[in-house]
């Protein structure tokens, strides 16, 4: 990678997509797209764009989320999650550019009862997991160099997301109740572009191979290693440890109040409850929790405890709020 590297990012109003904007910009010319430049339902749209850009790294932080609503137009959820990651994909082959891809822990059906790692059986259990599943089958598909990056319970201090849900539930009513049979770990979009441009810096200065491969053409300088060092491959990236919904509840109540925030419930009054106490439309899997081992030893990376960024993200929006 180098200051002649064009970038072309995906997303660029989404959480995630919004702290790549930062962490990636050191790294070649970012080209930031949202849904108006780029339309992922249309894949004439994509290749049109690709095409015109020529970039040497791709990175799609775009996607269809709203996990409910895919029960009920699964075909969008498909085409944005799916079809369109397989276009991106098959773009970037024809360029030999790096192709960096999100998904996700909903593509495990949550029965395993530890945490799963990247051999394990995707078996997901509703239309939001099957689409994004389908993306990643389509990448591997093409056999265009990736990097895939499975994450979980993504929050920021901007959008929306169960954070800000919770704390403006707090504010204004008397009850609250969270699910406590569910299991993750709560990962902030600051913290998966952090990773991602320390993977990206990683690639290109610590080639293993002596002297580096000839760079690829059309490559910016340092991701010909991805080759090298056989890095092509799926990641999973979560804040390290585990809790649940329930658990996330009370430590964002905890730290709003402890940052001055006025609510009317504290965290002890949070309610537990069950899965089938609070029946949704999609599916979710009672274990989300994902083993970062293959990433925390390929990349050298260590990733703090969930509960890191969560008060980072509480007390950047009291602050706001103040």
């Amino acid at each position: 990678m180098n200051a002649s590297s064009t970038i072309l990012l995906t997303g660029k109003n989404g959480q995630v997509g919004w702290e790549l904007q930062r962490t990636i910009a050191p790294l070649g010319n970012v080209i930031a797209l949202g849904r108006q430049e780029m339309d992922l339902a249309d894949p004439d749209s994509i290749r049109r764009v690709i095409r015109e850009i020529k970039p040497n790294l791709i990175i799609n932080a775009a996607a269809y989320t709203a996990v409910d609503k895919a029960e009920e137009e699964p075909e969008l959820a498909m085409a944005v999650n799916g079809t369109a990651v397989g276009v991106l994909a098959e773009e970037a082959k024809k360029r030999n550019a790096l192709f960096i891809h999100y998904s996700t822990d909903y593509i495990f059906d949550g029965t395993k009862p530890t945490p799963y790692t990247e051999e394990d059986e995707p078996n997901p259990i509703n239309a939001y997991g099957r689409s994004k599943l389908a993306g990643e089958e389509a990448i591997k598909q093409t056999d265009c160099e990736h990097i895939i990056f499975r994450t979980s319970w993504v929050y920021a201090a901007r959008g929306n997301n169960f954070l800000k849900t919770i704390l403006r539930l707090a504010r204004e009513q008397d009850e609250l109740k969270a699910v406590a049979d569910q299991f993750g770990a709560p990962t902030s979009a600051e913290l998966i572009a952090d990773v991602t441009a320390l993977t990206l810096y990683r690639i290109n200065a610590n080639p293993t191979q002596e002297p580096p491969l000839p760079l690829k053409e059309g490559w910016g300088e340092g991701f010909n290693q991805i080759v090298a060092n056989k890095l092509s491959d799926t990641y999973h990236l979560v804040a390290s440890g585990e809790t649940s919904w329930h658990g996330y509840s009370q430590l964002v109540l905890e730290t709003a109040i402890k940052n001055g925030h006025n609510l009317r419930i504290s965290p002890d009054q949070v309610i537990p409850i069950k899965t089938a106490d609070y029946p949704l439309p999609a599916k979710r899997p009672a274990n989300s929790t994902l083993d970062t081992i293959k990433l925390c030893q390929t990349f050298g990376v260590t990733l703090p405890p969930w509960e890191f960024h969560i008060k980072r993200a509480v007390a950047e929006i009291v602050g706001w709020e103040r």
